[in-house]
């Protein structure tokens, strides 16, 4: 934000608030105001020249938290219950898209056609034939999309990518990542506390079934929904590599897995993904949501396995330990505010290319490219064979 763009009032108790000037406000309307949309929301309400102009939910009381949360934040904004509706409301610049992510292609497709900036959360997409329509979309757009990898405007991540640019590693070949929770204790959601409007929740699946509020809880762990855990969490890991090694589309993808032990889970908890890249390296993710719990900064860890030095990046902190010497760090770098800035700093890239039309970090074809991998690693399971990727045809090759 330019402070030269402002003016600045006094506000209660004597103290000074920035009042924005009208070329800088942004009315932005939420589309899923569950947990993580109605989190990200108050982000944007951080920057004072953003008001939230609408919120739309099919479960009414997400949509009735989101207006209260809303409201706490400053704003008056209008109710929807489908979000065709919000996107024809005119007063609507960019929309926030936090649905399940069977309706993520859709929506930003439908949001771009509407003259919509869009920040959508990860996966950007369910299938690669979906990412690749969303790719060329994007080419067709002047609108802004950044897909919620925050990893990439994350001052951490930014150094460590410089750090590999820089030559200190050597030729890093090879990428080990993994990840570690557990979610085998949760118990299937039996009833929902209000009203859902589970035909237009469904949206585009084609398999239509009764309601099942287990699955309107737990999407991300059943096929028909989402890729499972290893999709969900893998978007992330992936892009970050991608974002360290400067890396494009995977040319393959193996895949292994357990079986699922969460009783109706159809997607595995434990499975590792091995993905090969044009760049002359293989990214190794291994993920186990059976395993114990960590606190947050110490579940999700990536070793960059260079010739002349190792570099391991995770939530919080980036060691590089040299060649001979790997019993203490040769070099220390730490976030200044913690991972949770990232989201933050992600927010705050987004409104800034809004207002400047400049390129977001985390534009749709990197969203893709994360995304991909995932989808590929999916396939893979199901064949039981390595997949490959036609970057020329846009095409998966088994």
């Amino acid at each position: 934000m330019q402070t030269n763009r402002r003016t600045f009032i006094l506000a209660g108790g004597g103290t000074l608030a920035a009042a924005a000037a009208p070329s800088d406000q942004v009315t932005l309307g939420l589309i899923g105001a569950g947990g993580r949309g109605a989190f990200v929301m108050t982000v944007f309400q951080k920057d004072p020249a953003v008001k939230v102009g609408a919120i739309c939910d099919v479960y009414e009381p997400n949509l009735e938290r989101g207006l209260s949360t809303a409201k706490k934040g400053g704003s008056t904004p209008k109710a929807y219950r489908n979000y065709k509706q919000l996107l024809a409301d005119k007063e609507i610049q960019a929309v926030l898209i936090a649905t399940p992510e069977h309706w993520h292609a859709q929506m930003v497709l439908d949001a771009l056609a509407a003259g919509k900036d869009v920040y959508v959360e990860k996966p950007l997409c369910r299938t690669p034939e979906e990412g690749v329509a969303l790719v060329e979309a994007e080419k067709k757009t002047r609108q802004i999309v950044q897909v919620g990898m925050q990893r990439r405007s994350y001052d951490l991540y930014q150094q460590g990518r410089e750090i590999v640019a820089s030559g200190q590693l050597g030729n890093v070949r090879m990428i080990r990542s993994w990840w570690l929770n557990n979610y085998l204790d949760s118990r299937p959601v039996q009833k929902l506390e209000g009203v859902l409007d589970w035909e237009q929740w469904q949206g585009p699946i084609q398999k239509r079934i009764p309601l099942n509020p287990d699955i309107f809880r737990h999407w991300r762990n059943y096929s028909d929904y989402a890729g499972g855990i290893v999709a969900d969490q893998g978007a992330h890991v992936y892009d970050g590599i991608h974002m360290l090694m400067n890396a494009g589309y995977p040319s393959a993808v193996t895949a292994a897995a357990g079986k699922p032990h969460r009783p109706g889970y159809d997607t595995p908890e434990s499975v590792v993904v091995t993905a090969e890249y044009p760049e002359d390296f293989i990214a190794v993710f291994t993920i186990n949501y059976a395993a114990m719990r960590y606190k947050s900064r110490n579940d999700q860890m990536n070793h960059l396995d260079g010739d002349k030095a190792r570099m391991d990046i995770g939530r919080e902190e980036c060691r590089v330990y040299l060649q001979g010497a790997e019993d203490a760090p040769a070099a220390e770098r730490r976030s200044a505010k913690g991972f949770g800035w990232a989201t933050d700093l992600h927010v705050q890239n987004f409104l800034e290319c809004v207002r400047t039309r400049k390129k977001p970090t985390a534009p749709m074809a990197l969203g893709f490219q994360a995304a991909l991998v995932v989808q590929l690693a999916n396939i893979s399971l199901r064949t039981g064979r390595r997949v490959k990727w036609n970057a020329k045809l846009n095409r998966v090759e088994v």
